[in-house]
């Protein structure tokens, strides 16, 4: 059990059943009346986002989450299975709880990080720089830098980044996929 003074953002906590993580609070101590927190709470499994007050002092059931290593095996359409690294055990996620920005990014034998409550995986963390191989652009015309120098590239999982005009199909690139920016060529 924790108390509204344990706050902070990012904790987890259970409310009725269900799986809280704080985005936001704040303390307030009013000149008349007793003190509250304000919060603002994200549910953790369908992202639904409400504002709850709790009086000071009050007390909530905090939930710890364990980091897991995982590698993403494949998709059956509805769900995308992950092999735990460390018992071999395979965890079904659904495509919401990867997330929209993350699945273009996500190919086969990638190694992940999947939040665990109770055996149950609630949400995956691909790694922030990912490298991937170029399979389309347009050549790249020296001189042709009207449009910054840099020309879209589709990368083999689907996403689509600004790259450099030297890039060639066949290049692997290395991309922050939280920015869907181009960092480095890896190998051409």
């Amino acid at each position: 059990m924790a108390t509204t003074a344990d706050f902070r953002n990012g904790m987890i906590l259970d409310i009725g059943g269900v799986l809280w993580a704080i985005t936001y609070f704040q303390h307030v101590k009013p000149g008349k009346g007793g003190a509250f927190v304000r919060t603002r709470l994200k549910n953790v499994l369908d992202g639904h986002v409400v504002e709850k007050t709790f009086r000071a002092g009050e007390r909530v059931t905090g939930v710890r989450l364990e980091r897991r290593p995982m590698q993403y095996s494949y998709t059956d359409g509805a769900f995308f299975h992950f092999m735990d690294l460390r018992t071999y055990d395979m965890h079904a996620v659904s495509g919401s709880m990867v997330g929209e920005d993350q699945l273009k990014y996500l190919k086969e034998n990638m190694e992940c990080e999947v939040l665990v409550h109770d055996d149950d995986a609630i949400a995956v963390e691909l790694p922030a720089f990912v490298e991937l191989e170029v399979t389309g652009t347009e050549p790249g015309v020296r001189g042709d830098t009207a449009q910054g120098g840099t020309k879209p590239a589709t990368l083999e999982t689907g996403a689509v980044v600004q790259v450099p005009l030297f890039v060639e199909v066949g290049d692997v690139l290395r991309v922050d996929r939280r920015e869907d920016k181009y960092l480095t060529r890896v190998t051409s």
